[in-house]
């Protein structure tokens, strides 16, 4: 079984997860944007069981486009976001895909809010794309 470790920018915070990622999908929206300092933010969701959180976090909850709240949890001494799940599908955690630090990790076959997209940005043809 395949184990990998998200962790934030001091090592602090930690997500162990066992297993694949149910899926990685990557976001254009404003929001995401902005939260991430970069053009789309890229995310795995795992089953709530298969993580492992170590370490202390601070929360940050936010409201989406449709309507539905997103809690973020993100280490208190360097800020960087390790792990968030949406209200009412706490079934499953999303981590960061950059916080695995890992070049082999599988590619998005998700990808959302399109219509906010950089241009230059190129999204794997085989993933599912949304406006």
């Amino acid at each position: 079984m395949t184990e990998r470790t998200a962790s934030c920018s001091c090592g602090q915070l930690t997500a162990k997860v066992s297993g694949d990622p149910i899926r990685v999908s990557i976001c254009h929206c404003y929001a995401c944007q902005i939260r991430t300092g970069s053009v789309f933010a890229a995310q795995a969701r795992f089953p709530r069981e298969a993580v492992k959180i170590s370490g202390k976090s601070s929360q940050y909850v936010r409201v989406g486009d449709g309507g539905g709240r997103v809690h973020f949890s993100f280490c208190p001494t360097c800020a960087a976001t390790v792990h968030f799940y949406l209200e009412g599908h706490e079934a499953s955690i999303a981590i960061p895909v950059g916080a695995f630090a890992d070049r082999s990790f599988p590619p998005p076959v998700f990808s959302m809010y399109e219509d906010r997209k950089h241009e230059w940005v190129e999204v794997p043809a085989n993933a599912e794309h949304r406006p």
